[in-house]
């Protein structure tokens, strides 16, 4: 198909471009990025005006779990990739920690076979650092590159033992292999559901202290430093991993970090109903007799409001590198026991351009292009996967976003087989118009 897409504003930060300008699409690929008005409208199978809009490289999450295989009912390739495309996304990075667990090149083809059958989202799939996860034995990094892994994480885990981690670095930096990194000591996090602050006092349930993150970023830092390998840094949201970070590329560490919205929106406080609440679906009582809400249970929690605009501080002068959502699907039923045994984990792919532009651009001041590199073209960078760029000659992978549009979080009704969103009842601002992969409109409000 021939596409104008004309009217739009276009930001590309990987090309320093942010103009009014026509972008022209045929056979999948960019063409041209035209001054507005220069390209002749009758040569188009389709026109798309996208006055009022930004038209930009289509949206990259780093971080999402898809569930598949094992946990289908949650979510599973088809509905994750419908859910992606409704929240701008034109490629993700699936998680390896499924039943079972994604660590051998056969179960890496699985996923992206079926992938290929999907709508058109490109899924990456990463690979188990260690066999099973159990902590005990690499997997073989070099074979699930071939079968075509994207990176290799422990995600849901860290990797307890200095000397496997080091070894896991190592292998990686030789084959290319980005390494992604939860950064969680388990015995300090221990049975830890809230983050050790305000709310874990007022509720009674057990906390977890920051040190829990910062322990492990700056061990697989200094160990990234010592083997010459790089590291990604995954769901950062505390003050005191961020300001790590900063010491370690100073030092010229090859870090790199994300974060998701849930950390720069929210607040420990939050999973408390009343008061500044709305929109609270999954009621429960706590030790103390507080109500809380489930669907604002995840890992790492929120964190108090110091570590929330840190992070915002942190997105805004470079120390992040990209905004991932973690999307992680549950259950109605999970997510109904109470606070301490409900799983930990939020969707946010539908929410997330949303939350980020109206946090970040509208109430912070962040400029529009600087969100599309944290969202596109730094997650792309990091990968290595290609994309994040509307630079002629690349696949046609584009978002259409209208940055003004002001609606409310639903508690229901997503493409995603689940509704655990930490944000139903939100003021949001900024609504996906249009997601085109490879050339094909795949979601159209």
């Amino acid at each position: 198909m021939r596409m104008l897409i004309t009217g739009g504003r276009v930001i590309d930060p990987a090309s320093d471009i942010d103009r009014s300008a026509d972008i022209v699409v045929d056979a999948g690929r960019i063409v041209s990025v035209n001054e507005p008005g220069q390209t002749p409208v009758g040569s188009f199978d389709r026109v798309i005006d996208a006055g009022g809009c930004w038209v930009v490289p289509g949206l990259i999450d780093m971080h999402v779990h898809f569930r598949d295989p094992g946990q289908e009912y949650k979510e599973d390739i088809f509905t994750g990739c419908e859910s992606a495309a409704a929240g701008g996304f034109t490629a993700v990075c699936c998680m390896p920690n499924t039943m079972p667990v994604i660590d051998t090149p056969e179960k890496i083809k699985y996923v992206l076979q079926k992938a290929g059958n999907a709508n058109g989202v490109r899924v990456l799939q990463t690979g188990a650092i260690t066999v099973g996860q159990r902590g005990k034995e690499l997997t073989d990094f070099a074979a699930l590159k071939k079968a075509g892994a994207a990176a290799v994480t422990e995600d849901g885990h860290s990797v307890s033992s200095v000397k496997l981690m080091r070894e896991a670095l190592r292998k990686a930096a030789a084959l290319g292999l980005p390494v992604l990194d939860h950064t969680e000591q388990p015995e300090i996090r221990d049975a830890g559901c809230v983050h050790r602050g305000t709310a874990a006092g007022l509720t009674g349930l057990p906390g977890i202290p920051e040190e829990a993150e910062s322990m492990i970023a700056i061990r697989d830092m200094l160990l990234a430093e010592e083997t010459g390998g790089a590291i990604h840094l995954q769901h950062i949201s505390t003050s005191e991993s961020l300001e790590l970070i900063r010491m370690a590329k100073k030092r010229g560490i090859k870090a790199t970090a994300e974060t998701a919205p849930h950390y720069f929106t929210l607040t420990d406080e939050d999973i408390i109903v009343g008061g500044n609440s709305k929109g609270n679906y999954h009621r429960c009582k706590s030790p103390k007799g507080a109500t809380v809400d489930t669907h604002r249970k995840m890992n790492p929690p929120l964190r108090s409001a110091r570590d929330r605009q840190a992070v915002i501080d942190a997105l805004m002068d470079g120390t992040l590198d990209a905004i991932a959502t973690d999307h992680a699907p549950h259950s109605i039923e999970e997510k109904s026991r109470e606070f301490i045994k409900a799983p930990f984990g939020v969707i946010g792919l539908e929410t997330s351009f949303a939350m980020s532009n109206k946090v970040l651009v509208h109430d912070n001041g962040m400029s529009p292009s600087r969100l599309i590199e944290l969202m596109s073209a730094n997650p792309a960078k990091i990968l290595g996967c290609g994309g994040g760029t509307l630079a002629p000659g690349t696949r046609a992978d584009i978002a259409v976003l209208d940055p003004d549009e002001v609606w409310t979080v639903p508690a229901s009704g997503f493409r995603s087989k689940s509704e655990n969103t930490p944000f139903a009842g939100a003021e949001v601002r900024g609504a996906v118009v249009m997601t085109i992969a490879g050339g094909n409109v795949i979601f159209e409000r």
